[in-house]
């Protein structure tokens, strides 16, 4: 009987399984009159078909507002929303903002104190300033 190995399956660690996609709803909202929604308008009729056949897993929502700007919201996974005003923009810059939030992760901007983080602790161990020298007081 020949030896068979046994088949592993990998467990994802750090985000390294399957994809998935934060954004989970774009919201459009625009005016039909008003001039600054004169790029929103063209984008809807021009660049919104395409963009929703390469995006099949996030849900467009497109509402007209009456006598506002445009805006775009992304609502995320974890609950959380982000919305973008794009007032007097031309179809491809609202493109760029749509795919802005299409990739963004929902979680708040904030500073990295650390850049580096791990599950697994340091080899070296916790760094102590007594370590290495005798001190004598």
């Amino acid at each position: 009987m020949p030896l068979q190995a046994l088949r592993t399956v990998a467990k994802p660690q750090n985000g390294v399984g399957a994809f998935i996609l934060q954004c989970k709803r774009i919201d459009l909202h625009y005016c039909d009159w008003a001039g600054s929604s004169k790029g929103m308008n063209d984008f809807l009729r021009t660049t919104l078909p395409a963009f929703a056949k390469q995006n099949p897993s996030i849900e467009l929502s497109v509402s007209p507002r009456p006598g506002r700007h445009p805006v775009i919201k992304g609502l995320y996974i974890n609950g959380r929303q982000k919305a973008i005003c794009v007032r007097n923009m031309e179809s491809g810059e609202i493109l760029r903002k749509v795919e802005l939030l299409k990739a963004a992760s929902g979680e708040r901007l904030r500073r990295e104190r650390r850049p580096v983080k791990s599950a697994n602790e340091s080899v070296r161990g916790v760094w102590d300033p007594f370590h290495g020298h005798k001190y004598r007081i």
